[in-house]
């Protein structure tokens, strides 16, 4: 079956603006539900439909899934209240929100769902995030009408990334770099390879009912990555590796502050388990993934900075 029109749930987010960009190339018909309209005003230059709603009540999301081909859930978090098996937060956005968009598009005749979870997600998880979204899981299979595919990447990098682009933010403003975790695996995978893997298997038999892990081509520890990232903006400060109990006290006290924390007790907990891949990527997925080094500088040093400037500077005075 040929999936022509597809709606986007959280496709305003960084991955959702590179999938959207992906689907009307790819020449598809795309809707974006999103709380305020404010929040795609970047997409509106696109030719799709943002459609502002309520995506728990169910008779808006009903509506906006009528008449489609496919769904796309990207709606995730990282933070939340604490709470066993995890708080509210985390409740309602990886737990509630999925079966919710799951019985939706079954109760429209929706033949197709893409889930985008997290690598580790599992319901007995160490951390209130890996155990949510293993829960979320479970109630999007449930849905038996479904064609339904899971997506498990790593840690995503890009443009506008908030991994990268928040280590490269403290090089630049600190000499010293407190680092918790520093010996926890990730393998960035480049946001461009999730959306190649989403859009190619819209269309792929083989990829209903399957759950598929998306990594980049290395494993990476945390304490390389800032290192790394330090070395592309030409700046390189010092890292002082943080004990763990140092490091849940630094987190504490970044729980207190108002605004998002920059890292949570619970991230600490999900960085309890590396996040790489358990398997090679599965060929039917089609991807090559792109080395990290190869799309990070193009963003994150001093003069893609100074030209993404120039550039904003430019439009505002239009």
């Amino acid at each position: 079956m040929r999936h022509q029109s597809i709606a986007l749930i959280g496709g305003s987010g960084f991955i959702g603006t590179h999938l959207a960009n992906a689907l009307v190339a790819a020449g598809k018909n795309v809707r974006i539900a999103t709380r305020k309209r404010s929040h795609a005003a970047h997409l509106t230059l696109l030719p799709l439909d943002v459609i502002e709603l309520d995506p728990f009540d169910t008779v808006e999301l009903a509506r906006f899934v009528e008449g489609v081909d496919a769904v796309v859930n990207l709606v995730g978090t990282l933070h939340g209240r604490r709470g066993r098996p995890y708080g509210p937060e985390f409740a309602k956005l990886h737990v509630e929100l999925p079966s919710k968009i799951a019985a939706a598009c079954e109760g429209k005749g929706v033949h197709r769902l893409v889930h985008l979870s997290a690598i580790g997600a599992d319901s007995n998880g160490p951390s209130m995030y890996l155990r949510s979204k293993g829960d979320g899981e479970k109630g999007v299979l449930a849905a038996t009408q479904l064609a339904t595919t899971i997506f498990r990447p790593s840690v995503v990098f890009g443009p506008e990334d908030r991994f990268l682009n928040t280590f490269a933010s403290l090089a630049r403003l600190f000499p010293v770099l407190p680092l918790a975790k520093p010996d926890a695996k990730f393998q960035p995978v480049y946001v461009g390879d999730v959306v190649k893997a989403i859009v190619g298997t819209l269309d792929l038999d083989a990829a209903h009912g399957r759950t598929y892990e998306l990594g980049g081509p290395t494993v990476h520890t945390l304490e390389a990555l800032v290192r790394m990232c330090g070395e592309m903006i030409g700046r390189h400060p010092r890292i002082v590796r943080l004990p763990d109990a140092l490091a849940y006290m630094q987190a504490l006290s970044f729980e207190t502050l108002p605004g998002e924390p920059l890292v949570t007790r619970d991230n600490l907990d999900s960085m309890s388990r590396d996040a790489i891949l358990s398997a090679p990527l599965a060929a039917e997925l089609n991807v090559e993934p792109v080395a990290i080094e190869a799309i990070a500088p193009t963003y994150l040093n001093d003069a893609a900075l100074q030209s993404r400037f120039s550039a904003f500077r430019t439009t505002a005075g239009r």
